[in-house]
């Protein structure tokens, strides 16, 4: 004997109530991610190469200096483009444009600014960031979906009360998706502090400390839930 699938609605003797619950949750964020990109340029194909892999090993060797306070160094990228010539008959290359792109992944807040100043000191070196977020495995992820439930399952007793009965099991629980939005930096959020005294004629000027304040993360969590209930009086 086959047994019958379970209908999607209620019946009288068995009523069905759905709902959703949404959370939403701010933390400090728990690491800070920089790209670097050094760039090289030259009239030579092998010249240009050699002035980028020196550039980018004095980047490399500058991040890994911070020891622990950078938890990961990735290079995302390398290219090494001709740029032909604008005018004049045949193609030739007039230079060669090379770059790399790396990735610095900072848990140590108090030595952000310095490092971010120091690699934009470094010639023809462009930073971009910080990006800040919290590791996949934060406890605030856990703690945002926790809260969609419970709102789910508030906002399920409030209609369950509203027609004087009580819920009697859960018979689903839905993660609608998680967003881990996070706001984008405003203009101007890499602050220098105050600048170090000037040095001497024919002596670079020590490089500025940046002032950079963390950016608290928005975690957002929503759930479908569907309930039974114990028939209400009408």
């Amino acid at each position: 004997m086959t047994t019958p699938a379970p209908l999607p609605y209620g019946t009288p003797d068995t009523p069905r109530v759905s709902v959703r619950g949404e959370a939403r949750l701010e933390a400090d964020p728990e690491i800070a991610r920089l790209g670097i990109t050094v760039t090289a340029r030259g009239t030579d194909r092998t010249t240009t190469l050699h002035d980028l892999t020196q550039r980018n090993s004095q980047a490399l060797d500058l991040v890994k200096s911070y020891g622990d306070a950078v938890e990961k160094i990735e290079t995302g990228y390398i290219s090494i483009t001709p740029q032909l010539t604008e005018k004049g008959r045949g193609e030739r290359i007039s230079t060669y444009n090379g770059s790399i792109h790396l990735t610095a992944t900072v848990n140590d807040f108090t030595l952000l600014g310095e490092l971010t100043a120091r690699l934009s000191d470094l010639p023809l070196t462009r930073i971009s960031g910080p990006r800040w977020a919290l590791r996949p495995d934060s406890p605030a992820h856990t703690e945002v979906r926790r809260k969609a439930v419970h709102e789910a399952l508030q906002r399920a007793r409030a209609y369950a009360d509203a027609l004087g009965t009580e819920l009697g099991a859960l018979l689903e629980l839905a993660d609608d998706g998680a967003e881990h939005a996070t706001r984008p930096s405003p203009p101007g959020a890499m602050r220098r502090g105050r600048p170090g005294g000037g040095g001497l004629a024919g002596t670079p000027a020590p490089t500025p400390e940046l002032d950079l304040e963390p950016q608290r993360q928005t975690l957002r969590a929503q759930v479908s839930a569907r309930f039974t209930m114990a028939p209400p009086r009408l």
